[in-house]
């Protein structure tokens, strides 16, 4: 075997939460083109479907699903279908996530939007049902195929360098004012995706489950130019990454190239964490 066939997914199946993000897709398009048949979920089945037929278009095998990752027939389904549709279930990326959503209430009261002490428990408790306990429901659903299969798969976490490090707040300062505050929860559940993975990773010793953390730095998706100037003098490469910058990591995650690799966290962010 060389070492490109150590990153051939021929034959395997890979679902993909958050199928219908930026990222999402990117990770979606990467498997397939490795050679696995690929499942978009997503909440959004408009978006997941979208990434479904591109792919299929290209000449992939693809499905889009309906993922409320917060129910958890909502996940079972996911796994049936998947297994009605290919066969199996061999790789799982955990992507699905609340991105930041700043509270409108709090900015008409004159406070920058994610300030901690008016922080609103609804949107608290909204992002831990989704951030960990939505990855926490779908790792139970699909690990039980894993496991039904012969005790095999890959699980990849997308966590982030705010679950490794505090924020800046600094980056959301715009002509001297500031203007938002990174949440609470985003840091809280990113950190909590370490320890769900460590946790995994040490669970299913002596089986060939392998549970993996994958950690983007900042992806450009449209940011204001005070906040692109910000991020990109933090890192040492001097710039946001590109949306398919993480695709070779992913690939390394779902495939025999990691064969040696669990419990880890693969840091992409252009040395962000590393000054």
């Amino acid at each position: 075997m060389t070492i490109f066939d150590k990153f051939n997914l021929k034959d395997q199946v890979a679902v993909v939460t958050g199928g219908g993000g930026q990222l999402g897709f990117e990770f979606c398009k990467t498997l397939a083109e490795a050679g696995a048949a690929v499942v978009a979920a997503d909440l959004n089945m408009e978006l997941a479907s979208k990434t479904a037929s591109r792919l299929v278009d290209s000449g992939y095998s693809a499905m889009a699903f309906p993922l409320d990752v917060t129910r958890p027939e909502s996940a079972r389904e996911l796994v049936a279908e998947t297994v009605k549709q290919f066969g199996r279930l061999d790789v799982l990326v955990n992507s699905a996530a609340l991105d930041p959503k700043f509270d409108p209430d709090a900015a008409a009261r004159g406070i920058a939007p994610g300030a901690f002490e008016d922080y609103p428990l609804e949107q608290w408790n909204a992002a831990l049902n989704v951030n960990l306990t939505g990855m926490f429901l779908v790792t139970q659903a699909c690990v039980k195929q894993m496991i039904a299969q012969g005790k095999k798969g890959s699980i990849i976490n997308i966590c982030s360098t705010y679950g490794l490090n505090g924020p800046d707040q600094r980056l959301y300062i715009k002509d001297g004012k500031r203007v938002a505050y990174k949440p609470v929860y985003y840091t809280t559940t990113k950190a909590g995706v370490m320890g769900f993975t460590k946790y995994l990773a040490a669970y299913y010793a002596e089986t060939e489950i392998r549970v993996n953390a994958l950690t983007p730095g900042g992806v450009f998706n449209n940011h204001e130019e005070y906040f692109v100037k910000n991020y990109s003098a933090k890192t040492i490469l001097g710039r946001m990454a590109k949306k398919d910058e993480m695709n070779g990591a992913l690939l390394f995650l779902a495939s025999e190239a990691s064969s040696y690799m669990t419990g880890n966290n693969v840091i992409v962010d252009g040395g962000w964490t590393a000054w």
